[in-house]
């Protein structure tokens, strides 16, 4: 009862999302299996913040779903920004397609179609700022995979790194996508490339920057 309260007072009094935004997130709850995996509103706003602030020139986003997260960050980037997003899911591609055709920002937005382990060493960008919410299970993969194209001083935002505090309780058979993001934090707790902090909007963000 507490926790949804404090949820409910924070979503109040962060700052309320446009037509677009809104429409996007309500067709998401509507249309598709897993509408938690949406950003939603709070993150939402949050991302839009961090690009507001960081002035990124390039993005890349590893898992675009239907497209909440890169229509966020999309809204601050600067007038020669570009953010790639990559996704597999071939069903949502056009969900997402349809929501950024719409926006005034997407010109801004590049999206990639397939595997983003094969894509991402592909891309001929150094990226400013990456955001993974993707498979659980690679984390660690794309997080290496990024790293390599991310700028010295640059930031990864990863989602989902308590995954509803299965990453923090022990369980005696935790699922895979509970030993990927355990894994994953415990790695990055380790890597003498970056330094981090653990936020805990959501489902829990890890900003790293690298050193």
């Amino acid at each position: 009862m507490l926790e949804r309260k404090i949820t409910e007072y924070i979503a109040d009094y962060t700052s309320g999302e446009d037509r677009l935004m809104r429409t996007l997130n309500r067709e998401t709850h509507l249309k598709t299996f897993y509408p938690n995996m949406l950003s939603g509103k709070v993150q939402g706003k949050f991302l839009e913040m961090v690009v507001w602030m960081l002035q990124p020139k390039r993005i890349l986003e590893i898992g675009t779903f239907t497209g909440y997260s890169a229509l966020a960050m999309a809204k601050a980037l600067p007038e020669d920004g570009l953010l790639y997003t990559i996704d597999n899911n071939e069903e949502i591609e056009s969900f997402a397609r349809r929501f950024f055709a719409q926006a005034e920002q997407g010109n801004k937005i590049r999206f990639l179609a397939g595997d983003a382990l094969e894509l991402v060493p592909k891309l001929e960008e150094t990226f400013d700022l990456v955001f993974l919410d993707a498979a659980k299970v690679q984390y660690l993969s794309y997080y290496e995979s990024s790293l390599k194209k991310l700028r010295k001083g640059g930031f990864i935002l990863a989602d989902n790194v308590l995954w509803g505090g299965k990453a923090v309780f022990s369980e005696k058979n935790p699922d895979k996508e509970t030993l990927g993001i355990r894994k994953f934090n415990d790695f990055v707790k380790q890597d003498s490339r970056v330094e981090q902090v653990l936020l805990s909007i959501r489902d829990g963000l890890l900003l790293i920057r690298k050193l």
